[in-house]
C-alpha cells in the first residue's frame, strides 16, 4: 500500500519523454512510493477522439514506463464508459488508498484550465497537485483555485515536446522519433499508429 501515490492522467496519443520527465520528477523530488500512469478514454477536454485506439495507447504507455519500475499503467478510465473525468478517478483512488497522500501531476498547459475540471473545489480536497513547467506557460495556478489548491512545482529541465506535434511530424510521414522513446516509436511504426 503506497504511502505517497503520484498520478498522471493524460490521453497519451503517443506518450513521449515529456511524460516520462514529468513523472520521474514528481518520484524523485515528492518521494513517491507509486505513480499510477492512467490513460484516459475520452478526454472532457479535448476537441477530438484519440487518434491511436485505447489498447494501443496503454500499450504504448507500458512500453513507455517499462524502466521505471515505480510507475503502474492503470486502465481504469480506459473501462470506464463515458467522459474520464478526473473526480471520478480521485473517488476511486481515495477509497483505494485511504491513506495515500496522493498528487495529481500536470504540465503547465494543463494548469493554466484546471478551473475548467469537473468538481475542482471537490477534487483539490482529494489530491495535492505538482506542475512540470512546459514552454515557458506559467506555473501560477488560476485565481479561482488560490484558496483551495495545494501545489508543488517540480523543478526539471523542461522537455519541449507535444504529442500533437508528434502525431503531425508522424502524418506528414516523417518518422518522429525525437521526443518518443525508442520502444514507442517501433511500436508506432510496427503498427502503423499514425498513417499519413
Amino acid at each position: 500500500m503506497p504511502a505517497a501515490l503520484g498520478i498522471l492522467g493524460g490521453t497519451f496519443d503517443p506518450p513521449h519523454l515529456g511524460h516520462v520527465a514529468a513523472a520521474t520528477a514528481a518520484w524523485k523530488q515528492l518521494g513517491l512510493d507509486e505513480l499510477r500512469v492512467i490513460p484516459a478514454g475520452q478526454a472532457p477536454l479535448r476537441n477530438a477522439a484519440p487518434l491511436a485506439p485505447a489498447d494501443e495507447r496503454m500499450a504504448m504507455c507500458k512500453l513507455a514506463f517499462a524502466s521505471c519500475p515505480w510507475a503502474v499503467v492503470d486502465n481504469r478510465e480506459i473501462r470506464r464508459a463515458g467522459v474520464s473525468w478526473s473526480i471520478d478517478t480521485a473517488r476511486e483512488l481515495v477509497r483505494e488508498f485511504p491513506l495515500a497522500w496522493r498528487v495529481w501531476v500536470l504540465g503547465a498547459d494543463q494548469l493554466a484550465r484546471l478551473d475548467r475540471w469537473k468538481d475542482i473545489t471537490e477534487l483539490c480536497g482529494l489530491v495535492d497537485f505538482a506542475v512540470l513547467s512546459r514552454d515557458g506557460i506559467s506555473t501560477v495556478p488560476p485565481a479561482s483555485l488560490a484558496g483551495c489548491i495545494r501545489l508543488t512545482v517540480l523543478a526539471a529541465p523542461p522537455v519541449n515536446v507535444s504529442s500533437t506535434a508528434l502525431r503531425q511530424v508522424h502524418c506528414r510521414g516523417d518518422l518522429a522519433r525525437n521526443g518518443l522513446p525508442s520502444s514507442v516509436a517501433r511500436h508506432i511504426d510496427e503498427r502503423h499508429l499514425y498513417p499519413s
